[in-house]
């Protein structure tokens, strides 16, 4: 193994240009790969912060005793669905519509407003079907006059989570198969510059495994460089987005680490692909 490690390490010194172009060529396939998934990440993150805006208001039939509001408020909390429960008086409604519809404020008048009682439902719980189903229970009610939840506007949200999320999928793919067969291809070329070097290690007796050991670490080593360099320009480039067109969430590190190990993982199979293709054909 100590000889497979030290011969893989010559191989970058015999051929720089080549070995540098293989990582370039990793790194800028990743790169690609990678803006793709911060493009796919933030409007992620745009849409859950949308998401996160659905709520459903229940208005309270006016005289409603405070007992059996307070008894309500107590089980709408309880639902499994439900991540916060408030009520809103008449003052705080007239407030509130004044202050989202300041050109119209003139308009809202004290006591035109009811009571009402908003309810927030937790992150997976937010689709059309189980808004649509929370805000059925609660106008069950007595004292429920009406409850809105903007049906329609919850449906093209959950529409539009749903087209991005199969279109990140197909498009992801689609650049992740670009990707290796960029590498692979590189690695292949990689592996034919030596293809004499391998001719007399098959002539002297040399097993396949023997011969195969040096081209995946060095395939590993090149994947895992491109790697590196993929998640620096991606970084670069989120910073730059950051800093002159709107801010931008990064990967995770776990991420991160997951796209690194994934550049060693393409050089490593590109590299056992391309060698074993070559050990067949000689």
């Amino acid at each position: 193994m100590r000889l497979a490690w030290r011969e893989a390490f010559l191989a970058f010194r015999r051929a720089p240009v080549l070995s540098i172009l293989s990582i370039t060529t990793i790194a800028f396939s990743l790169f690609a790969f990678g803006l793709f998934g911060l493009v796919a990440l933030n409007i992620r993150r745009q849409l859950s912060q949308l998401e996160e805006r659905v709520e459903i208001r229940a208005f309270v039939v006016d005289g409603t005793n405070a007992e059996a509001t307070s008894a309500a408020l107590g089980d709408i909390a309880s639902f499994p669905e439900v991540l916060s429960v408030k009520l809103v008086s008449p003052e705080e409604a007239l407030l509130r519509a004044r202050r989202e519809l300041g050109e119209f404020s003139d308009v809202f008048e004290a006591g035109i407003l009811p009571a009402s009682i908003d309810v927030k439902l937790k992150e997976g719980y937010r689709d059309p079907a189980t808004v649509s189903a929370v805000a059925g229970r609660i106008k069950n009610y007595d004292f429920i006059d009406d409850v809105r939840f903007g049906e329609e506007w919850v449906q093209k949200l959950y529409r539009i989570r749903n087209i991005a999320t199969i279109a990140g999928a197909v498009l992801g793919l689609a650049f992740a198969g670009v990707a290796v067969i960029i590498i692979g291809s590189t690695i292949r070329m990689a592996v034919l510059a030596r293809a004499r070097e391998i001719s007399i290690m098959r002539v002297v007796g040399a097993t396949n495994g023997f011969i195969r050991s040096p081209f995946l670490i060095e395939g590993l080593l090149k994947g895992t460089l491109g790697g590196l360099l993929a998640l620096l320009l991606t970084w670069l480039a989120n910073s730059l987005i950051g800093k002159f067109v709107f801010s931008a969430e990064f990967f995770d590190p776990k991420y991160a680490v997951a796209g690194v190990a994934a550049g060693a993982l393409i050089g490593l199979l590109g590299s056992a692909f391309s060698v074993g293709r070559h050990l067949r054909e000689v």
